[in-house]
Order: C-alpha cells, then structure tokens, then sequence
C-alpha cells in the first residue's frame, strides 16, 4: 500500500520540530526522550547510527507520551528491526525502489528523503505525499522548497540537515512545510552532563516556533 497519509501527517503534526536523535549510551534513552515530550516535542527520530540505536528505540518507546521512530532506515532489515523495536514511524535519506517496495509491506509508515523535482516526482507516483527534504541546507535550503510549492503543490516536506533554530523559524513559514527535523535542540554536552532541564528549555523553545 502507499503511504497512509493521514497516519504521517497526524504525527508530524504534532509538534513544530522533530529531534533527531543520534545516541549510543542506552542510559540516557528515556531521561532524555522524558525532556524532550515534556518540553512539547513528543515525535522522536532516532537514527540507526549506532551499535545500540535499536536498544535506544526500545527505552524511548516506554516513555509515556514519546512517538518514537527510526532515522537513517536504508534497507528492509532496518524495518524490520524498526518494527521490533517498537517504532510509530520511519525516516530514510534517501529514495530506492528497493525501499518503497519495502515499505509496502510493512505496517508502519514511511518519510521518504528526497533531495530533487525527479525524486519528489518518483515518490509522488508511488503514492507518497509528505516527504522528507534532505540535506536541506546543502541543498539550498527554504529557497529551495519555496521552488517546489507552485509544480509539486500535492506534496508537502519536513527539511532536515544543517537546520538551527532561527533557519527553522523561516522553513515553517513556508506553506508546504509541515515540521523541520534538527538535532540543535540535544547539544552534546547537554547529553553527556545529564543536563535535562536545559534539553526541556530548548525543546520548548522549539515547540513555540510553529508560525
């Protein structure tokens, strides 16, 4: 089947952004999933970068309130993993055949990356209408989708890649933009200290960018 859109947009409009999420120290899965939801961004992304991204899912998932899903998914084992550890959702880079038929089967949904028209254009036939745009910056970023509104109207994007607070702010601005994917709302240090309450600020902070 085709994306279920009404399931992906339910989720990504939940909140204004969506932490992206790369972590290895299963400790801190639900301290920091607990900030995140409690600063008012439930939609999780953890990408599977990491020998125990899929132990992380599991923690993240048991937080009351956290709709977690997986990043980074590149084949059919990552769905199937992302599927037992318990996911709402799946992130790709990118665009294969190989992966959309994949995501036929499976029955949770996908945000497919696209970094072009042609790519955009492929997914739309397959019956995709939110994806995601990446890597935003690199690419050229909130000119780039602005480009995209007029000949892709039917599609609407989530940009992530080199995404900061004030770039988020003029993304959502963008009527085919329903949420921006960022990483700035976790510094590393916050993480590595177990400073929870500045992840909780930041996400807040996040959550009341929505135009």
């Amino acid at each position: 089947m085709p994306q279920d859109s009404n399931a992906i947009r339910s989720i990504l409009s939940l909140a204004p952004v969506v932490p992206v999420i790369i972590l290895d120290d299963v400790s801190k899965a639900r301290p920091l999933a607990e900030a995140l939801v409690a600063g008012g961004l439930p939609v999780l992304e953890v990408t599977l970068r990491t020998p125990n991204a899929l132990k992380v899912i599991e923690e993240m998932a048991k937080v009351e309130g956290a709709i977690v899903g997986s990043g980074t998914v590149r084949n059919p084992q990552h769905m199937q993993q992302s599927v037992a550890a318990g996911c709402r959702f799946m992130v790709s880079p990118g665009l294969t055949p190989r992966i959309l038929d994949a995501a036929d089967d499976i029955g949770i949904p996908l945000l497919p990356g696209i970094g072009t028209p042609g790519e955009a254009m492929t997914a739309a036939d397959r019956g995709y209408s939110y994806l995601k745009f990446f890597p935003a910056e690199a690419l050229g970023g909130a000119p780039v989708l602005k480009a995209f509104a007029s000949p892709l109207a039917d599609i609407t994007f989530c940009p992530t890649g080199g995404i900061d607070a004030a770039k988020a702010r003029t993304y959502l601005s963008l009527p085919n933009v329903i949420c921006v994917g960022g990483s700035w709302i976790m510094p590393g240090d916050a993480i590595e200290s177990g400073d929870w309450s500045r992840i909780e600020t930041l996400a807040r902070e996040a959550a009341a960018l929505k135009s």
